[in-house]
């Protein structure tokens, strides 16, 4: 095995057609956490960056996704945001999408919700 083996991400290695939850990591300090507790769940997850592309999800059975939180606000001027090709992808395969802290920021600024400032500003 080469050394370069070890710099992919395992979703790289091979497994595409194992059903997972896809993990889309926006920076989140519970990321890793979010994954062992849904894999102690005997579910098998990755994780990809929030700009993960459509055709890298495609390449695999995604069977639902979880948004991770983050530092962002879905309102900040460089704050990350799903593709909308992803998007697109959830509604065709119809693919549930759970939203936590800064996921479900992203959610509701997507499809039409407000999301309005909290009396405590909290990262996740």
């Amino acid at each position: 095995m080469g050394k370069d083996i070890y710099l992919k991400q395992s979703s790289q290695l091979g497994n595409h057609e194992r059903p997972q939850v896809a993990i889309l990591d926006f920076g989140s300090q519970y990321s890793h956490l979010i994954a062992r507790r849904v894999r102690e769940l005997h579910v098998y997850c990755e994780l990809y960056s929030c700009l993960v592309t459509r055709a890298e999800l495609e390449k695999h059975e995604i069977n639902a996704i979880i948004l991770s939180g983050g530092p962002s606000s879905v309102y900040e001027e460089n704050a990350p945001h799903v593709s909308p090709d992803v998007w697109a992808l959830t509604q065709e395969r119809g693919i549930p999408v759970l939203g936590i802290c800064y996921g479900m920021q992203e959610l509701a600024h997507v499809f039409g919700g407000t999301v309005a400032l909290g009396l405590h500003h909290e990262y996740g």
